[in-house]
């Protein structure tokens, strides 16, 4: 009797430990989430580097030399100094959705820009795909407008001591031939 009763309960305790290790093994996988939050610089602007124009506005992300990244459960805000002297923020921003639905900015005359966030699975790597639509003068007859637009893809890649991002960029727009492709590295400031 005490053997049978001393073998049920190793049996018991094993399928216990059999039980743990196999809820655990299939527990949901989460994503490691690298962390861009922080200020940012730059020695040139990320359009600067494609030498193209993928932003309509001054003060869009693309053209700032600096950028503060601030990192929610769901999405990022990218906010940047805007150095146009007519501007009536001194600040602009994007609110980019992870894994989200399409975000967009609306600055009228036909200017705007749409923007999707997607995180890597491996969370160590971000990509932004924009299309930025403006209005630009036609060849021979600048005071047309018709509308331009530039979609652009950006890699973004946290370094391993978290000290830099680095951006490899490409474009493609329907006032220029071909595809153009640069990289833009940002050092973290504070």
């Amino acid at each position: 009797m005490k053997n049978k009763r001393y073998i049920l309960s190793c049996m018991i305790i094993l399928l216990t430990v059999v039980f743990y290790f196999t809820v655990e093994a299939q527990q949901k996988n989460v994503i490691h989430r690298t962390k861009f939050s922080g200020e940012w610089k730059t020695k040139e602007p990320i359009s600067i580097g494609g030498n193209i124009f993928c932003s309509y506005l001054e003060g869009d992300r693309m053209n700032s030399k600096t950028m503060k990244i601030a990192e929610d459960a769901d999405f990022l805000t990218i906010e940047n100094p805007n150095s146009d002297t007519g501007a009536t923020s001194t600040l602009s921003w994007e609110k980019l959705i992870i894994n989200g639905k399409e975000s967009q900015i609306n600055h009228g005359q036909g200017n705007r820009k749409k923007f999707t966030l997607k995180l890597s699975a491996d969370g160590e790597t971000m990509t932004i795909q924009s299309i930025v639509y403006f209005m630009n003068g036609t060849p021979y007859n600048p005071n047309v407008q018709e509308q331009a637009y530039t979609n652009v893809t950006e890699v973004w890649k946290l370094s391993n001591d978290g000290k830099s991002i680095t951006i490899q960029s490409i474009a493609k727009s329907n006032i220029w031939e071909g595809e153009r492709s640069w990289k833009t590295v940002f050092d973290k400031t504070n």
